[in-house]
C-alpha cells in the first residue's frame, strides 16, 4: 500500500491519502518545529510519494504554517489543485479581540479570508471547526459555513475537538435546512487515547464522517523513542512534556509494540499507526513530522498487515473504561432479546423474564 492508494473521506466523494500530512510543526516560531527549508522538503517528499492531503490551522506556529504552505505550493495552481488542503478556524491570533476567534459568522468569515490569503489560493478543500465554541449557536456556525461553500471558497467542512452530541445536532440541523453538513471528524485517537470509542467514533460511523485522528503516536510516546531501557534518560527531553503518559501501563504497551514490530521487521511507530488505521471509521491518520526521517518512518506503516492476534493483544492492553450508559449496554441483549439470538448475539434472559406458564399482569 502507498500514499497514492486513495480513500474516500467518509460518505463524501473526496479522495484522500491513507495518511494526512500534519503541518502543525511547520515553522520555528514557538521555539520548536521544522525550519522553512525542512518543512518544504517534507512537503515535497510527501507529495512525491503520492500524498495529497495536508492539514494545518490558521494559528499553527502563529499562522506561519499556512504561510509556508502558501509560499511553497499556493503559487503553483496546477500543483495546488492536485492537493487536498485542510485548515481550521476557531483559534484566535489577536490578543484582546473577542471576535478574533470562535465560531461566529464574523470570526469564521474573517478567518477564512485570512487563511485564503496566507495559503495563496482561492479555495479551501476541507475547512475544520477547530474546537467547539459554546457561546455561538450552532445554527449560526453552520449557516456561515454553508455560505462559504456556496461561494466556492470552501469545498467540504469538518469538525474537530467537539462533543459528539453537538456534531450530531449540527448535522441534523444542516440536513433539515439544506445546508452543507460536516463530512469529517478530527479527534485525538491512539493506543493511549481510546475514550473516543465511547461516543465520537460511533457517531462518526452513524453519520458517515471520515475520521482523521491527530496525535496518533501520543506526542511521540508511541514512536519507539521512549522505552523502559532509557526511562532514566528522558528528563529534559521531550519526554518531560508527556507528563504522566510514560507510566507502567504505557511501557507495557511499548513492550508489546516492540515484540510485534520485531516480528514484522518494522518500527514501533509503524505498528502503532497500522493498529490505528485498522480501527472502524478511521480514514486518514494525521502524521506530524518535524524531520524528514520521521516522515519516512511513519509511512512504513502502510506496508504493515497486523494479524488478528496482534490487534487483540494491543486492544487488550489499552481497552478504555467506558462511562454510563456505555458500561451498562453490554447487558442490553439480556434485557431486550428474552434469550433469543439476534444478529448472532446470544445471552441468557434477564431475571425479570416470565417463567413458562406465567402471564403478563
Amino acid at each position: 500500500m502507498a500514499l497514492d492508494h486513495y480513500i474516500t473521506l467518509g460518505r463524501s466523494g473526496l479522495r484522500v491519502s491513507p495518511f494526512a500530512l500534519g503541518a502543525m510543526t511547520f515553522g520555528e516560531d514557538l521555539g520548536w518545529g521544522s525550519s522553512v527549508e525542512e518543512s518544504q522538503q517534507i512537503i515535497d517528499r510527501y507529495i512525491d510519494l503520492g500524498g495529497n492531503f495536508i492539514d494545518t490551522a490558521n494559528f499553527y506556529t502563529k499562522s506561519h504554517s499556512e504561510q509556508i504552505l502558501g509560499d511553497h505550493i499556493g503559487r503553483d495552481k496546477a500543483r495546488r489543485d492536485r492537493l487536498v488542503i485542510a485548515t481550521k478556524f476557531s483559534g484566535n491570533l489577536y490578543p484582546g479581540d473577542p471576535n478574533g476567534g470562535g465560531s461566529s459568522r464574523k470570526a469564521i468569515v474573517g478567518a477564512a479570508e485570512n487563511s485564503l490569503r496566507r495559503l495563496q489560493t482561492d479555495y479551501i478543500d476541507l475547512y475544520w471547526l477547530h474546537i467547539w465554541d459554546k457561546n455561538t449557536p450552532i445554527d449560526e456556525t453552520m449557516a456561515a459555513l454553508d455560505d462559504l461553500v456556496r461561494a466556492g471558497k470552501v469545498r467540504y467542512i469538518g469538525a474537530s475537538d467537539t462533543p459528539a452530541w453537538k456534531i450530531a445536532q449540527a448535522n441534523t440541523l444542516a440536513q433539515f435546512r439544506g445546508w452543507s453538513a460536516f463530512a469529517a471528524l478530527q479527534i485525538e485517537y491512539s493506543l493511549l487515547e481510546r475514550t473516543v470509542e465511547q461516543d465520537l467514533i460511533p457517531m462518526a460511523l452513524e453519520f458517515g464522517l471520515g475520521v482523521t485522528p491527530w496525535s496518533p503516536l501520543k506526542s511521540g510516546a508511541l514512536s519507539g523513542k521512549y522505552t523502559r531501557a532509557n526511562a532514566g534518560a528522558q528528563k529534559g527531553d521531550r519526554g518531560a512534556l508527556l507528563g504522566g503518559a510514560l507510566n507502567e501501563a504505557t511501557y507495557a504497551v511499548i513492550d508489546q509494540l516492540e515484540i510485534i514490530a520485531k516480528a514484522h521487521e518494522t518500527s514501533v511507530a509503524a505498528i502503532s499507526l497500522a493498529w490505528l488505521s485498522a480501527k472502524p471509521g478511521v480514514t486518514s491518520p494525521i502524521i506530524g513530522a518535524r524531520r524528514l526521517a520521521q516522515l519516512e518512518d511513519n509511512i512504513k506503516a502502510l506496508d504493515v498487515k497486523l494479524t488478528a492476534d496482534d490487534i487483540a493483544k494491543l486492544d487488550a492492553l489499552t481497552q478504555p473504561k467506558l462511562n454510563f450508559p456505555h458500561n451498562m449496554l453490554p447487558m442490553a441483549p439480556a434485557i431486550i432479546n428474552g434469550g433469543a439470538s439476534v444478529n448472532g448475539v446470544s445471552m441468557p434472559p434477564s431475571g425479570f423474564v416470565m417463567l413458562k406458564g406465567e402471564k403478563p399482569r
